[in-house]
């Protein structure tokens, strides 16, 4: 194999993945940066982002093929929709087969707390973290949720589900092939983002739309983005091999109509998703209380200074239903109940309510 600054620039992020795993004292520079495009960056998803920054930028300089990169540039596009959607059918199954509302938040109590919820799935993450529990459980700092409070309660085919990612990641590889610099790095990043995002929050969270619309963008514009920073920084290298490219969508002659719809047919995508998040979220909330059920509680709970919040209890034999104020903010709310819940009950579920983010 020969170096090449890909490769190397490929160690450095691998290494510095290792480093943020040992060592706390990168949170405070990189995680304003990480936050913006991996939505709530964490420590886990710095970890894994510049893990496989690194890994693909260098893996395909190892595997090489004479092959088509943009028809497996394609064939990730789809793979990685595929596996948003099952993400977000996989929540469905799971609601349905546990007997709770489809507009709510999850968390379940076991270990340590873990959330999921259609607009922000857990369910691949807890798969991935009984996996990793398995091989390397000690090694797992305290820091890290790997969301295996889930893991019992899903569907028995979920683990088919998390297999198509290794699948996703061979595509990807493939198609960074024979591309130049530029188109390498960010269907490095976009790629990273994706598996990140079907992993950690499912086909509404922020780094899942990043990627699998910024891979559909290069697919589009592949060619002309390569030309744009070859030229504004005069790179005859990256122009020269960009000449080399035959984009999907050029050259169509005089009908501007047909080339401008082209060219910008990503935005459409961009567009529908955005809209069918809002939609969800608006349509889903309840916004004149949050309903919390919860399930096999202990004899006594106190919910400390959420009680002045509390407009009606229904306290059953196998579960408590209480009724909060609206007013209180959602993301507070699922934190403060944690620490009277906690070894308090089985789980409990909160009814979502995106009305709370605008007041």
């Amino acid at each position: 194999m020969k170096l090449n600054k890909t490769i190397i620039i490929g160690i450095i992020f691998i290494l510095f993945s290792g480093a943020i795993f040992i060592t706390d004292i990168f949170n405070p520079i990189i995680r304003p940066v990480t936050y913006l495009f991996l939505m709530g960056s964490s420590k886990g998803k710095d970890i894994m982002f510049f893990g496989l920054l690194g890994l693909f930028l260098i893996l395909p300089n190892i595997i090489k093929r004479d092959i088509n990169p943009t028809k497996y540039l394609k064939l990730s596009i789809i793979t990685g929709s595929v596996l948003l959607v099952l993400g977000i059918l996989l929540e469905i199954v799971f609601r349905l087969q546990m007997g709770i509302k489809l507009n709510t938040i999850f968390a379940s109590m076991i270990s340590t707390m873990s959330t999921t919820s259609i607009l922000h799935t857990h369910l691949l993450k807890s798969i991935l973290g009984a996996v990793l529990g398995q091989i390397m459980g000690p090694f797992i700092q305290s820091d890290i949720n790997t969301g295996i409070g889930l893991y019992q309660y899903l569907p028995g085919f979920s683990f088919l589900v998390i297999l198509i990612i290794p699948i996703l990641f061979i595509l990807i590889v493939f198609a960074i092939q024979k591309r130049p610099w530029f188109t390498t790095f960010l269907i490095s990043f976009f790629s990273s983002c994706l598996i990140i995002g079907s992993i950690d929050g499912g086909l509404f969270a922020t780094p899942s739309i990043v990627g699998i619309l910024g891979l559909y963008l290069v697919y589009r514009n592949g060619y002309y983005l390569n030309y744009i920073i070859g030229r504004l920084f005069k790179d005859e290298n990256l122009l020269k091999e960009n000449e080399n490219i035959n984009p999907p969508y050029r050259n169509h002659g005089f009908n501007e109509i047909r080339y401008l719809f082209n060219r910008f047919a990503y935005l459409i995508p961009i567009l529908l998703i955005i809209l069918l998040r809002f939609t969800v979220a608006f349509a889903g909330a309840e916004p004149d209380y949050y309903t919390v059920n919860i399930a096999n509680p202990e004899n006594s709970i106190d919910l400390g200074n959420i009680n002045e919040y509390v407009l009606d209890c229904d306290n059953a034999s196998d579960k408590i239903i209480y009724k909060i104020d609206h007013r209180y903010n959602e993301m507070k709310l699922l934190n403060d109940l944690r620490i009277p819940l906690n070894n308090s009950c089985v789980y409990y579920t909160v009814s979502w309510n995106i009305y709370s983010y605008l007041e």
